[in-house]
């Protein structure tokens, strides 16, 4: 008898480790978002004829993405530090591969780098020069015209063989079209040119109803430096880093920005240095706090009141602009 018991308890507890092992294994259609410490910017930045900073420093923070597990998904990722869990449809658009969205992050993030370092070069008194070069899509509507023809990355250059340099130049050109007509884009995808053609659907009520093709779109720009700038940030992607790196520029090139802190910064930066929303705000405000920065640059608005919900001490500063942060870090006081 003691021998059967043994045997059927050797069994349940291989059943249950099996269990176990699929609970870990077996992929959830999830990702869970998990804090990463904030890591120094200075690293990764190279400008030319400019060295780190000796006092104070500025850190990045991201985020870490991984598939959820089955056991993350019943648990809720409560058996990670500051998990959250988001379907793989809400993080990978319509249309859009895992692997699309790996490349498109690495593109924003290369943007981001470009962007960050012209407009911290111009906020030192520095000659940049910034030139609109077409439109680049961001995301495109699945049931619209532009669906299945147009993907995020590309960057549209002409609409009808006519040049479309400017975001508003291309609404104009799409606009003149009646609703049904055939427009012609003309795009760049990688090392491709391609036109492609498709029939204008119709937005807006009464008077107001206008032709549009389904397309979510920001400004692709020829951006032109007067000294080199290096940022190598690995296989960090997204766009979430600019303000930090635009603060680095800074402090390489001797402007004394964050006068001894230690002061991390998330955002997206713009041409005009406007700072845009980021998503991981909570992972992102706890890995900034587990790296002991005295201030945590965050954009203005949600994420800054969700930041504070996670900040437990940690100083949060709201800024819509980089000048903005820049008066911000210089009431801070020196010395750190």
């Amino acid at each position: 008898m003691k021998l059967i018991t043994s045997a059927r308890l050797f069994v349940a507890g291989l059943a249950l480790l099996a269990v176990v092992l699929a609970l870990l294994v077996i992929p959830a259609n999830e990702y869970i978002f998990l804090p990463d410490q904030a890591h120094p910017v200075a690293p990764l930045v190279t400008v030319q004829g400019g060295h780190d900073p000796k006092h104070g420093a500025v850190y990045f923070v991201d985020v870490v993405l991984q598939n959820a597990t089955l056991l993350d998904k019943l648990t809720g990722g409560a058996l990670h530090n500051g998990a959250d869990l988001y379907p793989k449809q809400a993080v990978d658009p319509p249309g859009v591969t895992s692997q699309l969205r790996q490349k498109l992050d690495q593109q924003d993030m290369h943007l981001s780098q470009q962007i960050a370092a012209a407009v911290g070069l111009r906020a030192a008194g520095k000659k940049v020069v910034m030139r609109p070069v077409g439109v680049r899509v961001t995301y495109v509507w699945q049931g619209m015209p532009a669906f299945g023809k147009l993907q995020p990355g590309d960057v549209i250059v002409a609409v009808d063989g006519k040049p479309a340099p400017t975001g508003n130049d291309l609404r104009v050109d799409i606009r003149a079209h009646r609703i049904g007509d055939v427009v012609s884009l003309t795009v760049r995808r990688d090392k491709q040119t391609l036109v492609e053609k498709m029939k204008t659907a119709g937005a807006g009520k009464g008077k107001n109803r206008i032709a549009v093709v389904g397309i979510a779109t920001e400004q692709a720009l020829d951006i032109h430096l007067p000294l080199r700038v290096r940022i190598n940030a690995g296989n960090v992607g997204g766009p979430s880093a600019g303000v930090a790196f635009a603060l680095e520029v800074m402090e390489e090139i001797g402007r004394d920005v964050v006068h001894g802190h230690k002061v991390a910064a998330t955002g997206e930066i713009f041409a005009d240095g406007s700072i845009g929303p980021i998503g991981g705000i909570k992972q992102k405000t706890i890995g900034a706090r587990e790296a002991h920065v005295d201030a945590f640059l965050v954009p203005a608005g949600d994420n800054a009141k969700e930041a504070r919900k996670y900040a437990h001490g940690l100083r949060i500063i709201p800024v819509d602009t980089f000048p903005q942060a820049l008066r911000a870090l210089a009431t801070l006081g020196g010395n750190g």
